[in-house]
């Protein structure tokens, strides 16, 4: 596995703790809700003190920079966790989260996830792991904005997503659920036309190709070598 990944771990099975079944047992004031596309879990300075399970959807987690513009951190789906740091003792969201489309979370009080912690050492480990890892994802996206253009960010953020979230068929790699231009523009600080252009221009390369529903990158050495 590699060491920055961030977000999941695929050796914990965390899905087969938080699932609905098992928390009836494990927390009594657990609830399973639905949030509906467009929908906002959370906004800055609301209390923190409950973690989420996604079980289906997707989830964007940002904030507002001061001149009110929005700032994409992450966009999360099955099997993630977010909303971690109330069990750190964060006493109110610096972060907002909201659902990109129809999303099943397990809502957990962060007084009982510390409990349950207790009784599942995996679960220690996974949160360290993440936490740790989202610092090195945030490390790498500020050394990006720093030392790299456009174009190279946003193909370096598609390298990044075969890389987490691809599946290879043959030769080449798919990744579902693709995500909006203007999402990728959020999640590289750059401009949804630019993003438009670079993917049109590695289409006609034949290098990838992709809709709304998935990316499908043909050659992922010849991707990776268009990262300057």
């Amino acid at each position: 596995m590699n060491d920055k990944a961030i977000w999941y771990l695929e050796n914990i099975d965390v899905g087969g703790i938080l699932c609905p079944q098992k928390m009836e047992n494990q927390v009594k004031d657990h609830q399973v809700k639905t949030i509906k596309k467009e929908e906002y879990v959370y906004m800055p300075d609301q209390d923190s003190d409950k973690i989420y399970f996604i079980n289906s959807g997707r989830v964007k987690i940002g904030s507002y920079g001061e001149n009110g513009k929005e700032i994409t951190k992450a966009i999360i789906g099955k099997g993630e966790v977010f909303g971690e740091l109330a069990i750190l003792g964060e006493p109110k969201r610096r972060d907002f989260a909201v659902a990109l489309e129809d999303t099943d979370v397990c809502v957990i009080p962060s007084s009982q996830m510390k409990e349950l912690i207790k009784d599942h050492s995996s679960l220690s480990m996974f949160f360290m792991k993440m936490m740790g890892s989202k610092v090195i994802e945030m490390e790498n996206r500020l050394e990006s904005l720093v030392f790299k253009d456009s174009r190279s960010r946003i193909i370096e953020y598609l390298v990044e997503q075969v890389r987490k979230k691809g599946q290879r068929v043959g030769y080449e790699w798919v990744v579902r659920h693709f995500i909006t231009h203007q999402e990728i523009a959020n999640l590289t600080a750059t401009s949804r036309q630019t993003v438009t252009t670079v993917l049109n221009e590695l289409r006609n390369d034949n290098v990838i190709t992709f809709n709304r529903k998935r990316l499908l990158v043909r050659d992922i050495d010849k991707l990776k070598s268009e990262i300057k």
